[in-house]
């Protein structure tokens, strides 16, 4: 066995969390070893958030552009995806290449090391380099953080796993578009890929095994963005499954309810997961399940902690970075808040974006929270009326009628997301209902429709 190196922290897997806590802790005046066998940064700046906004802001200047015809003129469009295919080859991702963020996470003092790596005990990895120099295992005197993030999951659909489908990764990757795609799976990935294609001229079918398009989301919100779908072309079945996928000269086929779908491209947008037997978990002493479990200090055991999507309330870059802080600091000895996930905020980026914060009202209710609801029509307001074209949205909250405050809230519309900041710091400061009525909301804003629905909870 070859000998352990003697370290203070080693980092397995440099997503966003992973690489903020090595970075800090090394800058902190610790040494910091850390492992990553793809791109530094992980998920969001190659494949995820950076890349796919750059396509939503694209695709929501051409449905703006088209717009001006019904108040400001007359318009002609023509889509052009190279522009946005070379926007993200070179200006995001480096043509995703990460050099940039390893040059950055060295400059900060971390030893990096680029390949697989695993637990081998609670405080070991063992590390195969990418450059086959031979095995290296580092020991951690202070912490491991394991920070390894999450692979696209495929259904287990007969055929499919024998054809070359798209996972987020390759359809971001895409220099052209397909005539056609099926989308498997009506999560917020599935929809804003959907809508994007769709505006720049593929004929997109979603197919969503849910009865509704972001079942995670509150009723409104699906119907809402189902409803902007049909504006933009977009086929949505729901309630319903792939039985059968086949790939040959045709594209894909795919059997649905008995009928063959033949279409150019087929994305699975049906979720993510994390094989955490590979990360050595059970070496480790822990359990083999979904996810890592953690305490509020982001700690699976004695100086082993896990941050990002391997966690059960990871899955966004804020709370990847969130929980890294929390992590780092406990390291460092420094105290401060500890993980508290009331308030998680989540934005899908189609058109109307959907903000949402806390629980939905179903959540709450199965919580056994005695609710109020609040709504406001974000169309019927002043802005919305201002804003005519693309206007659709709702305000919905969630309040918990025995304390008198927001344990949820959702903001539809455009800028949903950012309307949405208002609503996360009431979820989060527990502000009571009263002080909300009492607050002044600038005049004509979107977001002066929080304050209708707030009325409206009485």
């Amino acid at each position: 066995m070859t000998d352990a190196e003697r370290v203070d922290v080693v980092v397995l897997g440099l997503g966003v969390g992973g690489e903020e806590a090595a970075g800090r802790l090394a800058q902190a005046g610790l040494s910091v070893v850390g492992i990553e066998r793809r791109l530094v940064g992980g998920e969001c700046p190659y494949f995820a958030c950076i890349p796919t906004k750059m396509m939503v802001r694209a695709a929501d200047l051409l449905i703006d552009a088209r717009r001006a015809n019904e108040m400001a003129g007359h318009t002609d469009v023509r889509p052009d995806w190279g522009r946005v295919a070379r926007r993200i080859r070179d200006e995001a991702t480096d043509d995703w290449n990460d050099q940039v963020a390893v040059d950055r996470l060295v400059g900060k003092g971390v030893r990096f090391v680029r390949g697989e790596g695993r637990l081998t005990g609670p405080d070991t990895v063992s590390v195969r380099p990418a450059d086959g120099s031979g095995e290296r295992v580092f020991r951690a005197d202070r912490a491991v953080i394991v920070g390894a993030g999450t692979e696209p999951a495929a259904p287990q659909v007969p055929g499919l796993g024998d054809t070359p489908y798209w996972t987020n990764r390759d359809a971001v990757r895409a220099e052209e578009l397909p005539a056609s795609l099926l989308i498997l799976g009506g999560g917020p990935i599935g929809c804003e890929f959907a809508q994007v294609f769709a505006r720049f001229g593929v004929a997109v079918t979603v197919l969503e095994a849910a009865d509704r398009l972001l079942p995670g989301e509150e009723p409104e919100s699906s119907e809402l963005v189902r409803s902007a779908f049909s504006a933009d072309g977009v086929t949505v079945r729901t309630g319903t499954a792939v039985e059968h996928v086949g790939h040959d000269w045709r594209g894909f086929t795919a059997r649905v309810g008995g009928e063959e779908h033949i279409v150019g491209r087929l994305l699975v947008a049906t979720g993510r997961r994390t094989e955490l037997a590979e990360l050595g978990v059970v070496e480790a002493g822990l359990p083999n399940d979904r996810f890592i479990a953690t305490d509020d200090r982001m700690r699976a055991a004695d100086n082993l902690y896990a941050v990002g999507d391997v966690t059960e309330y990871g899955g966004f870059t804020h709370m990847a970075m969130y929980q890294a802080d929390i992590a780092v600091r406990d390291i460092l000895g420094q105290g401060g808040f500890s993980a508290d996930y009331r308030a998680v905020p989540r934005v899908t980026f189609t058109d109307p974006e959907v903000g949402a914060v806390g629980l939905t009202a179903a959540q709450a209710g199965k919580a056994g929270i005695d609710t109020l609801i609040g709504t406001a029509d974000v169309a019927a307001e002043t802005r919305g009326w201002i804003h005519q074209a693309g206007n659709a949205g709702v305000i919905k909250l969630v309040a918990d009628r025995d304390r008198n405050v927001l344990v949820g809230a959702t903001s539809v519309g455009p800028c949903g997301g950012e309307v949405l900041a208002a609503l996360t710091l009431a979820v989060h400061a527990e502000v009571p209902i009263d002080r909300l009525r009492s607050m002044i909301d600038a005049y004509p804003t979107f977001h002066r429709a929080i304050g209708t629905a707030v009325a409206s909870l009485a």
